[in-house]
Order: C-alpha cells, then sequence, then structure tokens
C-alpha cells in the first residue's frame, strides 16, 4: 500500500464506525515502527481521549497540558496588580477582569462579526475565584482603568453596575505593604522586574511576573536567591507552558520518534510599526499624569546600571543624555531603548527558548554568539530590529538557532530537526520523515512513508478570530494566544494564571517557577552580552557565572 493509499483510507475512516476496513488501517498503521504502533493504541483508546480530524494520518499522543483541579472550598485569594499598560490589561482580561469600554467594545465586535467570539468566551471564562485589592501604575489614566477593571467582577459593559473599586496605590511598596493583599501580579517594563520581585519575596507576596525574568545579570542571582529561600509561589509568564502543540511535540521526542536532535531554528517575523513595539502615545499622558521619576528608578539603580554596562564594554548604547529628560516615546516604546529594555532577546527569544525549554530540557547553553543591529526602524532606538543568535549544546550535541526580524512577517515555523525526523511548530504540529532515516527506511523503500511531507499532523483547533495586529498574528501563529485541553479552547495566559494561583492554594510548583526562569535569564542575558561585546559569552557550569572566555 502507497503512502497515499493508505493516509486516502485513514482520511475515510476518521468518521465512519467501526469497521473490517477501519480496523485493517489501523492494523496496517501498526505496522509503521514506533509511529504507527502508537496510532493504533490510541485507537483502541479512543473513547477517553479527544482528537481532532486532520486532514493527514491519524496519530493522537498522550502528552497534553493538564489543569490542576480547583479546590472547590479554595480559599479566596487576594490580588495586586503592578502595572496595567498593554499586558498589564491583558492578564488581568485572562483573569476575568476588563473595564467596562474593553467589553463594550467586543460586544460591538461581535455584533458586527458573528464568527467573533470573543465576548462570548470572555463571559464563560471560569472564575478563579479571586479579588483584586490594590492597582498601581505610574500613569493615572491607567491606574484608574485598572481599578475599573477590578471592581467589574460581573463582567458588564457601559451599563453596569461596579463593586468596590479597588485601592490605587501611587507607588508599589505601599501596595506591597497592604495587609489585605496575598499574591501581586507584575507587568512592568523590564527594568523594574527584578526590583519589584524582590520587594514583593521579602514582603511575604506571591508573585507572577511576566517575562524576562531580569534586566541584568547581577539581579538575577538576587532573584533566585530570594526566591529560593521564600515559601512563596513564583511563575514567570511564559504562557507557552500551556500549549497543547508544545505536549505533544515534547511526547514525540520523547519517544523516541524523530531519532537524536542536532540542530532547534526559531525566529521572529514582524513587520509594521506596533510589532516593533512603536505603541501608541495616549492623548492624555504628559508630565502631570505621569510618575517619570519612579518610571526612571532610583539614582542608584542607575548608578549600578551604567556601571553594568560600562564593564561589559556596551556603554556605547547608552547616550550621556538618554536619561532624567521627561519623554513620551520612551515611556510607551521603552521597548526600544537598553535602559529599560532587553530587546529582541528579553522580548520574544525569551518565549522561543522556553518552548524548546520546555520540550527538549535545554537548561543553559555552554555558550551564545549574537550579531544584527538597527537596520529598518531609524528612529533613534538603541536595540536591534534585526538580531541572530546561535547557542551551543554540546553536551546534548545540537545546536540552537534565533533569527529575528522586524521588517518581515515571512512566515518560519519552529523546527525541531532529528536524525529520523524534523518537528514544524506553528499553528499546528508536523512530522516529516527524513529521506535518509535508519529507523524508517524499510517504510520508506515500500513507499508506506514518502518523505519531504508531514506523516503527522496534528491541528489542536480552529483558526483565531479578529487578529488586529503583527503582534497578535505572531503570537497566534505560535499558539500563545488559545490552545486547546480535551476540545474546549482556553486563553492561555488563563491557564498559566490559574496554575499559579492553585498552586497557591495546593502548596504545589508551576511549571515555569523559578529554576525553569532562572534558566531563561541566564541563556537570554548570554545572548544579548553577545551582541552587546562583540563577542561569544560561555557559561561556567561549575561557578554559574557568564564569562568572556
Amino acid at each position: 500500500m502507497s503512502a497515499k493509499e493508505s493516509k486516502q483510507n485513514i482520511d475515510n475512516q476518521v468518521t465512519q464506525p467501526e469497521s473490517k476496513g477501519r480496523r485493517d488501517t489501523l492494523k496496517t498503521l501498526a505496522t509503521v515502527p514506533v509511529l504507527g504502533a502508537m496510532a493504533y493504541g490510541v485507537y483502541k483508546k479512543k473513547k477517553r481521549e479527544h482528537s481532532n480530524k486532520v486532514s493527514s494520518a491519524l496519530f493522537s499522543f498522550d502528552a497534553a497540558p493538564t489543569i490542576m483541579e480547583q479546590q472547590p472550598d479554595g480559599k479566596t485569594i487576594r490580588l495586586g496588580i503592578i502595572g496595567f499598560g498593554i499586558r498589564g490589561a491583558q492578564l488581568m482580561q485572562a483573569l476575568g477582569f476588563a473595564t467596562p469600554q474593553y467589553l463594550e467594545d467586543l460586544k460591538t465586535q461581535a455584533k458586527n462579526d458573528p464568527q467573533n467570539t470573543r465576548y462570548q468566551d470572555f463571559l464563560e471564562q471560569e472564575d478563579l475565584n479571586i479579588v483584586v485589592n490594590g492597582v498601581c501604575d505610574i500613569f493615572d489614566v491607567y491606574a484608574k482603568d485598572a481599578a475599573m477593571a477590578g471592581a467589574n467582577r460581573k463582567r458588564e459593559g457601559l451599563n453596569g453596575k461596579l463593586d468596590k473599586l479597588p485601592t490605587i496605590y501611587k507607588h508599589y511598596k505601599e501596595l506591597l505593604a497592604a495587609q489585605d493583599i496575598d499574591a501581586v501580579i507584575i507587568a512592568t517594563p523590564d527594568h523594574w522586574h527584578g526590583t519589584m520581585i524582590i520587594d514583593a519575596v521579602n514582603a511575604g507576596k506571591h508573585v507572577y511576573v511576566e517575562k524576562p525574568l531580569t534586566w541584568t545579570v547581577p539581579e538575577t542571582y538576587l532573584v533566585v536567591d530570594a526566591v529560593r529561600k521564600s515559601n512563596v509561589v513564583f511563575q514567570l509568564g511564559h504562557q507557552g507552558r500551556q500549549i497543547e502543540i508544545n505536549h505533544r511535540a515534547k511526547d514525540i521526542i520523547q519517544k523516541g520518534l524523530i531519532g537524536d536532535v542536532t540542530l532547534v531554528e526559531v525566529s521572529t517575523n514582524r513587520n509594521d510599526p506596533n510589532g516593533a513595539w512603536v505603541y501608541d502615545i495616549h492623548p492624555e499622558a504628559n508630565p502631570s499624569t505621569i510618575d517619570w521619576k519612579q518610571f526612571e528608578g532610583h539614582p542608584q539603580r542607575i548608578k549600578e546600571y551604567m556601571d553594568y554596562m560600562t564593564s561589559s564594554g556596551a556603554a556605547k548604547y547608552i547616550g550621556p543624555d538618554s536619561r532624567d529628560k521627561f519623554s513620551l516615546e520612551r515611556f510607551f516604546r521603552w521597548r526600544c531603548w537598553w535602559d529599560y529594555s532587553t530587546g529582541l532577546s528579553g522580548d520574544l527569544l525569551t518565549h522561543e527558548y522556553d518552548a524548546m525549554n520546555h520540550i527538549l530540557d535545554l537548561g543553559i547553553p555552554a555558550s551564545a554568539t549574537s550579531s544584527g543591529g538597527v537596520y529598518f526602524f531609524k528612529d533613534g532606538r538603541t536595540v536591534p530590529d534585526v538580531l541572530q543568535t546561535t547557542f551551543e549544546f554540546p553536551d546534548r550535541n545540537m545546536s540552537f538557532l534565533y533569527s529575528a526580524t522586524l521588517a518581515s512577517q515571512f512566515n518560519r515555523p519552529r523546527k525541531i530537526m532529528g536524525t529520523d525526523a524534523t518537528i514544524e511548530l506553528g499553528s499546528s504540529l508536523n512530522v516529516t520523515i527524513d529521506g535518509a532515516s535508519q529507523r524508517y527506511k524499510d517504510k520508506i523503500e515500500q513507499g508506506v512513508i514518502k518523505p519531504g511531507e508531514p506523516f503527522y499532523r496534528y491541528a489542536s483547533g480552529k483558526s483565531i478570530d479578529a487578529l488586529s495586529s503583527a503582534t497578535e498574528m505572531y503570537f497566534a501563529e505560535r499558539g500563545l494566544l488559545f490552545s486547546y485541553v480535551e476540545g474546549k479552547r482556553y486563553n492561555t495566559t488563563f491557564l498559566h494564571l490559574r496554575e499559579w494561583l492553585e498552586c497557591i492554594r495546593q502548596k504545589k510548583q508551576p511549571s515555569c517557577g523559578i529554576e525553569e526562569a532562572f534558566a531563561e535569564a541566564i541563556t537570554a542575558h548570554m545572548g544579548t552580552r553577545a551582541y552587546l561585546e562583540g563577542r561569544t559569552m560561555y557559561w561556567d557550569k561549575d561557578k554559574q557565572i557568564i564569562t568572556r572566555e
């Protein structure tokens, strides 16, 4: 039987009742080394395992994101929110809290487009048994919006009735000192992450912080030490750990189905100003509504940062007049400057690395080299808009390549290349058998497997509705907006936050805790330092430090 005929037989029988033809087809699949045997095994237990119908061969695997069961009598967790910019608002929406205006906009979108289900999805999202007692943002408008969202427990539009407004704090330390807050969510610019984590841990608050973990290498060790010594539940915001196809890829690799992995390729492609962090400037933003001094940070922290950049040979990227001057561009587009940002490495490379670390258990690379520059967005930014970084893992006999451009949206799926097959990860998962595979040599020669064509394909759900920006498209293509668990669509950020909250209640460790965060931070910093210094950076595993040789 040819691969085409085998595939057609499977497709024709996916939804038919059990028959002799169906049994024979599955028995034929069972003769395919490992892959077919697994497909046959899944067929036998199909009644208790959900699988989507796809246009290629039918394979299913055991691994899938698990949702921790919510304790029916679990205590209400009292939250504090620090930062209500773009990501902060998204995090609160994932928790079930949104401004009345946001919900009114979703209602309008649903009315204009019946295929847009985001409003109904939000209304049906599970109640996480939390209350928002405090919010903090140094832009007055955002702080008020955060409070409105926190009070909108009934998920009402503009005509709805709000509950009691949470307290608005002018400074995050005041929020951390509040006795009616158990845990905090930190969604601030990168240069505040480390300091706020340490302060929150010292205040006894559980912490969920957006990626990346830290702004600089020195503070990374301080953060990790503080969390390790505490009893707080810590989660880093890599919601990719909840994506179903990533779990399937991990299962495939662990079962040896693609052979030895020697090369991983991941990328970032965007092609509009929003995707390059040129975000809108709010019309009500001015020196009276923004606490610029708090945004910049304590003078001692600034000095420490300048010393750090000088010692790394990267001070040339920090102009002498770059700080202390109020700038709306820097406040809203802070990702464009090293003064506040970790650039492509900390923002987008970390998504790609953490996904591969989850799938392959990579750990910290032995070395990193980087190149690139500001090649398209000549707007005064100091972080590159084109970046190539190579990480070497000699103990794993493999290389990890990251390639990014913010001036092309050409889709490049993640690729995990093995000696017997390659996995491509995008909005779906594809496995293509290698023509030189020894494992599948006999079946290739028999025509059961045709190299160069996807032998196994898995798509976990439908395409995403109402994408409006290059950033959303980028995340949607990687499954970072929604994932499917047992056939139900979930907001992946909701799943990641839910896991953190249940770990607090059940005294467990979440999937992206401090050890995973440490590996993420060091890996990203190695890539950044390699770019800034123009040389290869190395990881001394024994001393646990980054070195230049």
